[in-house]
């Protein structure tokens, strides 16, 4: 059996933290989604509802998982 050996770090305390500034495009991204998404539940919800629920599913998962305000 293998011992696992951790070795620990101190944080370093005298590192500054970012400022936070968001991203217009960030917004403007989800904006323009919610937006086809409203455009298809209008024009037919029927026949588009695997697009509308595509675009809810990057909306809910990837989209806010892979990109950042932060930039």
């Amino acid at each position: 059996m293998a011992k696992v050996f951790t070795i620990p770090v101190p944080p370093k305390m005298d590192r500054k933290r970012r400022e936070r500034a968001s991203d217009p495009r960030y917004v403007d991204g989800q904006r323009l989604l919610v937006e086809a998404m409203r455009y298809l539940a209008q024009s037919d919800p029927v026949a588009n509802r695997g697009a509308i629920e595509l675009l809810s599913e990057h909306v809910r998962t990837r989209f806010r998982m892979t990109d950042s305000p932060l930039g």
